[in-house]
């Protein structure tokens, strides 16, 4: 371990501890050891190094190494606690390796995989499987969910305590719902006992039959099978209810109707132990994107209405939301190739999130940048339970330094990613990453 690093000149922003101001950030063997006012001002030395050796952001003070962040956010590892790895199963689309150098490109210092790989992890091998190439990747924090029911199908609970003592976070058969409310209860009852928090693909699948997309206007014109909205807020509803009868922790996947939105807030409004998540897509793109039959833009769920998108983000703005999370879910191209009725969904946005999140909520004034740095830190990392998303003294350092001015053009030919099934290319974002710290080394320097 190195003997330590002082991060200068920053913007601080630790929403978890009320901090948003200039001052410098101290790392000693891998921990937070201080954030505290500048030691001195050394900006001058700095500058005279700079004009010696070129700029060269990071130098080296009483044997500890020092980066200049004058003029950057300063902020906790950033956290996406819905993101698709494939492995393993499907290692050719994405693996733990290559989806861990996308995640710490990306300013994310842990991730949260989901189950629905092939094989499915419904067991503590499983589990240690996806922790053990995590580790071995040495990028970010790999966690990983457990199955809520065998195969996902929907019938027979998987093994939750044992992944739990594995290392599970939680449970969830993402990428489809629980069909059947007395296993969902029952799946509810098992979590009580084990202190895990459920989260649940909210679609009812007598509601969304083989639907595509959304189901509407342009599913009509388009000929293309839809999903109705009330297919994810059926499932929503029956839940909260279900939550009512057995009060545990509940988790509301990419969330992307306003009825869900309004479901979500009276559950809020009732103190039950109920959050959510927002994806970019659903706060970006509209349906009508589908018109070119472009299956970069085949999600599930679909994408909705500028309704619904403004719906979303009147909710970030109102606190309703809990977290932002990508669903990073990468495709072959062959895959994505095939006509829109047979492509696969999913969108792999995981390294341009960031500037997503910018354009669809800063930019519009919707939230301030403390606003938006606690919706992908301290909040996401309550919600699953770990001990992250703060600059706390004696806390991991894990770290994310930004350039909020800098502006490029999302090109996803340069994605460390596998996958380039992303609609965003070309977009001009703002909110560059420029290091990312995981345990106070420097895993990501751009």
């Amino acid at each position: 371990m190195n003997s330590g690093l002082l991060i200068k000149n920053g913007r601080v922003i630790d929403p978890a501890n009320g901090i948003d101001k200039q001052c410098d950030v101290l790392v000693v063997d891998g921990r937070i050891a201080e954030v505290g006012e500048k030691t001195g001002d050394r900006r001058q030395e700095t500058e005279d190094r700079r004009q010696k050796t070129g700029d060269r952001r990071q130098e080296t003070e009483n044997g500890r190494t020092v980066i200049d962040a004058a003029g950057k956010l300063v902020v906790p590892g950033l956290i996406d606690i819905h993101v698709h790895f494939r492995e393993p199963g499907d290692e050719e689309e994405e693996t733990i390796a290559s989806g861990s150098e996308a995640a710490v490109a990306a300013g994310f210092t842990s991730v949260v995989c989901m189950p629905n790989t092939k094989p499915v992890i419904e067991s503590e091998t499983d589990v240690e499987y996806v922790h053990r190439k995590g580790r071995q990747a040495r990028k970010t924090h790999v966690y990983t969910m457990g199955a809520l029911t065998k195969g996902l199908q929907g019938v027979e609970l998987a093994e939750m305590g044992m992944m739990a003592e594995a290392g599970a976070l939680g449970f969830t058969d993402d990428g489809r719902g629980v069909q059947d409310p007395a296993v969902m209860l029952r799946a509810l009852k098992y979590a009580q006992m084990f202190d895990v928090f459920i989260a649940q693909h909210c679609e009812d699948e007598s509601f969304a039959g083989d639907g595509v997309m959304n189901s509407g206007y342009f599913s009509t014109i388009l000929g293309l099978p839809g999903i109705d909205a009330l297919a994810e807020e059926a499932m929503l509803w029956r839940d909260i209810q279900l939550i009512r009868k057995v009060n545990v922790r509940y988790h509301a996947q990419h969330i992307s109707t306003a009825g869900s939105v309004e479901l979500i807030r009276a559950a809020k409004a009732d103190s039950l132990p109920v959050t959510c998540e927002v994806t970019p897509h659903h706060l970006l793109l509209t349906e009508d994107c589908c018109s070119d039959y472009d299956t970069n833009y085949k999600v599930n769920p679909p994408l909705r209405t500028m309704k619904d998108i403004e719906a979303l983000r009147r909710a970030v703005g109102e606190g309703l939301i809990d977290a932002l999370a990508t669903d990073h879910a990468p495709h072959l191209q062959s895959e994505k190739e095939l006509e829109f009725l047979a492509a696969p969904f999913g969108i792999a946005s995981l390294e341009c999130a960031l500037g997503l999140y910018v354009k669809a909520l800063i930019e519009p004034g919707i939230v301030d940048w403390p606003g938006l740095i606690s919706l992908m830190t301290n909040r996401p990392a309550k919600i699953i339970g770990i001990d992250k998303g703060t600059l706390s003294k004696g806390r991991q350092a894990d770290i994310t330094i930004i350039n909020p001015d800098a502006e490029y053009e999302i090109d996803v030919n340069t994605f460390r990613s596998k996958s380039r099934n992303c609609p965003y290319n070309g977009w001009k974002v703002k909110a560059r990453v420029e290091k990312t710290i995981v345990q106070g080394e420097v895993r990501f320097d751009g």
